[in-house]
């Protein structure tokens, strides 16, 4: 066999399974398709970390309470960006009230502690800056917000520097059933493995043929707010109203707030931000940094380990709550596998993350050590994010690094500023093009059919 176990897709839940495989003796490898690893989660490198409350089947819930109680530790480990913060769910109607109600009485009964019934007077003592009808709320103490991406990327360095091969640009065509393991092919290889971890089913493969996934999807517009806004909120707010559309109000790790308008309309921008202003208040367009469109999935998450003992798991639904679940479910998928194979853990397993530097976020004295050691960690790239030279480096040269703008800005925080990377994309691109010894009509925004320069207008042997 080339591999004991073969995990498709290097989403942030192939990431996880591959971290707590890596803790054992298994020849491991991850069959991604895409550039580069987590292409999975959205782009607002923000997530909120539910607990269980909120979620309506009581199988999802169980998983986020499992999640929340193990992500602010591995955030630490990791050192990934993390930050505590409450939850306000507010009903803006009596039928929206009593579905509120029951809400509670379903987390008590869950034994899910510090939920909390509000009433209008106190949902504003709370949250002054609230500009829409309040008839009650409920509040949890358990939630939080954290980076996705940057959670990702841990997880999957940290498996590969435990061992784990990551085949990056290979689609799986077809997965066979042989006498002994399976078959994997590819559009580049052809790979024989004892157990296969499937997280991204919705191929017809000969081994599992039907697969239906990705079926309750909604639009999600993200409004990125200036930090120089002033109704920033607190906590994390969400609506919950007759209708299907929701509000969301995230407050960011680096402090500014995210607003968030689930819909199944096709709405203009002028009419999301007129929606908006009924949330938080009559707001000023140029107070708005970013407009960015996403999917909102709430598939039933089902972890479908029904063909084990053939050695074939997968992983079904796509659900908002992924973030806070992954921890969990990448507990389990690893439990079951490890008990169908004969392994024991490694001696010399290193559960750490090689070390990076955030510039913008260190002491002056902090900063000028680093320079003294690399002096192109004084080069600033990027203005509006102050992301140095030296960052965009380590972001290229770390495990699996970026080889993308797009895995750049992802990683280092780079062209999310106000002047959008008008600034700096041509100084980012050109170091992509030198660390990775390319052409700069090669360099790719995401994918091979996103160059950022088709060509050059000129060519000069020599000048």
């Amino acid at each position: 066999m080339d591999y004991d176990v073969l995990v498709l897709g290097a989403g942030i839940i192939g990431c996880a399974a591959a971290y707590e495989l890596s803790k054992y003796n298994l020849n491991i490898a991850v069959i991604e398709q895409d550039y580069d690893i987590a292409d999975d989660v959205a782009l607002i490198n923000c997530a909120i970390v539910y607990d269980g409350c909120e979620c309506e089947d009581s199988l999802i819930s169980r998983l986020e309470v499992m999640g929340n109680s193990i992500i602010e530790k591995v955030a630490d480990k990791f050192n990934v960006n993390y930050k505590k913060c409450g939850h306000l769910i507010i009903a803006e109607d009596e039928k929206s009230k009593e579905k509120l109600e029951n809400m509670y009485n379903i987390s008590m009964s869950r034994g899910i502690k510090g939920i909390h019934l509000l009433d209008r007077d106190e949902v504003y003592k709370v949250e002054p800056n609230l500009n829409i009808n309040v008839k009650k709320a409920l509040y949890s103490e358990n939630t939080g917000i954290i980076c996705p991406y940057d959670l990702a990327i841990a997880y999957g360095e940290i498996a590969f520097d435990n061992g784990v091969n990551f085949k990056l640009q290979e689609k799986v065509l077809d997965i066979q059933k042989m006498s002994k393991g399976f078959r994997v092919i590819t559009n580049k290889n052809k790979f024989t493995c004892n157990t296969v971890l499937n997280t991204t089913p919705g191929e017809n493969y000969s081994i599992d043929s039907f697969n239906k996934v990705n079926k309750s999807i909604s639009n999600l517009r993200y409004f990125l707010l200036e930090k120089e806004f002033s109704g920033n909120f607190q906590n994390i707010i969400s609506t919950l109203n007759e209708s299907e559309d929701k509000m969301y109000a995230i407050p960011s790790i680096e402090g500014v707030s995210i607003i968030a308008m689930k819909t199944n309309e096709n709405i203009t921008c002028e009419e999301s931000i007129k929606k908006i202003g009924n949330f938080i208040g009559n707001i000023d367009e140029e107070c708005i940094n970013t407009v960015y469109e996403s999917s909102f999935y709430n598939d039933s998450l089902m972890i479908d380990d029904s063909l084990i003992d053939n050695g074939y798991i997968k992983i079904t639904g796509k659900n908002y709550n992924q973030v806070t679940t992954t921890p969990a479910i990448g507990k389990i998928v690893c439990d079951s596998i490890v008990s169908n194979l004969n392994c024991v853990l490694k001696k010399d397993f290193v559960d750490k993350r090689r070390e990076f530097y955030r510039f913008r976020s260190l002491s002056n004295d902090e900063r000028n050590k680093i320079i003294k050691l690399n002096p192109k960690y004084g080069k600033i790239i990027c203005n509006c994010q102050k992301i140095s030279e030296g960052e965009i480096i380590d972001s290229i040269r770390r495990p699996l690094g970026a080889r993308t703008i797009e895995g750049i800005k992802r990683r280092t925080g780079v062209a999310f500023g106000s002047c959008m990377g008008s600034q700096c994309l041509s100084k980012i691109s050109s170091i992509l093009a030198r660390e990775t010894d390319k052409k700069i009509t090669d360099i790719v925004q995401d994918s091979k059919n996103s160059k950022i320069m088709l060509s050059r207008i000129k060519e000069f042997d020599d000048i």
